[in-house]
C-alpha cells in the first residue's frame, strides 16, 4: 500500500504554528520567516483539500478540521523525534532506558545512582514510567518488575524477592508491644496489593486481622503515611530497607513474610548485545546482591507460604 503523505515540512508548520498560536511563533522556533511558515501552511491546505486555519487581522483560529488534525500530528512529531534520537544512540549503545514504577525508581533506584554514575561514568540511564500497567515498550533497554519470572519474548533475570513485613513510625512502635495490638491501628492498604495484609496476619496466627485503614494506589503513597505517623503499612522488601536502616521507619514485629513474586530485570534478548546495557546490568545485579542471594531469592520468590524471619531493624 502506498502511503499518501503530505510534505513533512509543512506538517511541522502548521503543528508549531496550531501549538504556539501563530505564524511568527511558529517562525521563531523553526528558524524561518513567518511568511515562509505561511506559504508552507498554504501548501498543505491546498494538498488536503480543507482550511486548517481561519485568518483574520490580528488572529488565528484553528478551523474544525485543523483541531482534528493538530493534536495527533504532536504526538506523532514527539514519538519521531524520540525515534530519531534512539536511532542515533544505536551507534555508541551507550544510554540505558529503563521502565520502572514510580515507588521503586524513588525508594531503591535513585538512591544509588550516584554510584552508577561513580561505576559506569559512560552510561547514560534514563528512567521512565513502567508499573505493571504499562506495556513494556519497544523503546526501553529494559525493565523492573514485579512478578513469578515469566513474560513471552523477554528474559527475566531474577533481582531479589518480594517480603512483607509491618512497618510504622519510630513513635507509634513504641506504643505497641506484641502483633495482636496492630487491630487496634490504622492499617493502611494498597490497591494493586489487596492480599498483602491478609499474607502476613495469616502467617503471625491472626487471621482475624482486618485492614480497614485508607487505600493508597502505590506502596510509596502508604509509606510515606506511615512515616507521617498516620498508620502500619505493609512494608514490601526492598522499598523500606532503607527507611528500616536508617530509623525513619520501624518494623517491631521481625516476621517477614514472602509475597509469593519476585523483582526481575527483564529485557529482549538482543539488548545483550549492546555494551551500555550489559554494564548496566552488572552493575544492578551487583547491588541486587547486597540485600540477598540468589539462593534466597529462588526459594523465597516461589514458595508462597514459607516464612523467614528479618530482624527489626530490617536487615
Amino acid at each position: 500500500m502506498v502511503r499518501r503523505l503530505p510534505s513533512l515540512n509543512g506538517i511541522r508548520a502548521f503543528e508549531a504554528a496550531a501549538r504556539l498560536g501563530g505564524f511568527a511563533a511558529a517562525a521563531e522556533e523553526l528558524h524561518v520567516s513567518p511568511a515562509a511558515v505561511s506559504r508552507l501552511v498554504r501548501l498543505l491546505e491546498e494538498r488536503l483539500g480543507v482550511p486548517l486555519f481561519d485568518r483574520a487581522p490580528n488572529r488565528l483560529l484553528l478551523t474544525p478540521a485543523g483541531a482534528h488534525f493538530h493534536p495527533g500530528l504532536t504526538q506523532m512529531l514527539d514519538r519521531l523525534s524520540a525515534l530519531t534520537d534512539e536511532v542515533r544512540e544505536l551507534a555508541g549503545a551507550q544510554v540505558v532506558t529503563l521502565g520502572v514504577g514510580p515507588t521503586f525508581a524513588i525508594r531503591w533506584l535513585i538512591p544509588r545512582l550516584g554510584g552508577l554514575q561513580r561505576a559506569l561514568p559512560g552510561v547514560e540511564l534514563r528512567i521512565t514510567t513502567g508499573g505493571e500497567t504499562v506495556p513494556f515498550s519497544e523503546a526501553w533497554s529494559a525493565g523492573v518488575r514485579l512478578g513469578e519470572g515469566e513474560w513471552p519474548g523477554l528474559e527475566a533475570t531474577p533481582l531479589f524477592p518480594a517480603d512483607l513485613l509491618p512497618v510504622m513510625s519510630p513513635a507509634l512502635a513504641a506504643r505497641l508491644t506484641e502483633p495482636g495490638e496492630l487491630a487496634r491501628q490504622n492499617l493502611l492498604r494498597v490497591a494493586h496489593g489487596p492480599e498483602d495484609w491478609g499474607l502476613w496476619s495469616r502467617a503471625a496466627g491472626l487471621p482475624a486481622l482486618r485492614a480497614h485503614g485508607p487505600v493508597f494506589e502505590y506502596y510509596g503513597q502508604a509509606l510515606q503515611a506511615a512515616l507521617d505517623g498516620l498508620g502500619v503499612a505493609m512494608g514490601i522488601r526492598p522499598y523500606v530497607d532503607d527507611d528500616l536502616a536508617a530509623g525513619r521507619l520501624v518494623a517491631p514485629f521481625p516476621l517477614a513474610v514472602p509475597k509469593g513474586k519476585g523483582w526481575y530485570l527483564v529485557y529482549r534478548p538482543s539488548r545483550l548485545a549492546e555494551p551500555g546495557f550489559l554494564a548496566f546490568r552488572d552493575w544492578l545485579l551487583g547491588e541486587a546482591q547486597g540485600i540477598v542471594q540468589p539462593s534466597t531469592f529462588a526459594g523465597s520468590a516461589h514458595s508462597g507460604q514459607r516464612l523467614r524471619t528479618t530482624s527489626p531493624a530490617g536487615s
